[in-house]
């Protein structure tokens, strides 16, 4: 074999370097205080389609291959934003959320959704009651426009 053949080329892959950059841009992004977050995902969100849940899911999971503090249990915040961000690169949004845990055990929590279910969570949605939702706005002026509800769904 040779080493093109076992060595997957830089950029490809679950790893590749958008991926990448998009988790490292969640890590700076997590830190913002909640109404500084929202505006800058609904300025990443415009002029994007509305992610399915598959599309969501391949990069939720690639997201959690990728980077251990994502897949954590605390890594909620950043997890969620990494997937958004590498969504967006490829022209589609999920529905970011910020909210809390309604079940046991009741927590601050953070995750993404798409064709109204959530993506890679334990929890159902009705076990979890966003505060905050950053989504594609449809019908917006020339079809483009991000935003959120601003309220508790």
């Amino acid at each position: 074999m040779t080493t093109e053949m076992t060595m997957p080329r830089r950029g490809a892959g679950p790893g590749g370097l958008r991926l990448r950059a998009a988790i490292a841009a969640a890590f700076v992004l997590a830190p913002l205080n909640p109404g500084r977050l929202r505006r800058v995902l609904t300025r990443c969100s415009r002029g994007a389609r509305p992610a399915t849940y598959d599309e969501t899911l391949e990069v939720y999971e690639a997201v959690i291959a990728t980077s251990r503090r994502c897949a954590g249990r605390y890594g909620c915040l950043p997890r969620s934003v990494a997937i958004a961000l590498a969504c967006r690169m490829s022209g589609v949004w999920p529905e970011w959320c910020a909210g809390v845990r309604t079940a046991p055990p009741f927590a601050p929590h953070a995750w993404v959704q798409a064709g109204g279910r959530t993506v890679g969570e334990q929890a159902e949605a009705a076990d979890l009651r966003p505060l905050m939702v950053v989504k594609v706005r449809e019908g917006g002026p020339g079809g483009h426009g991000g935003g959120d509800d601003g309220g508790a769904g």
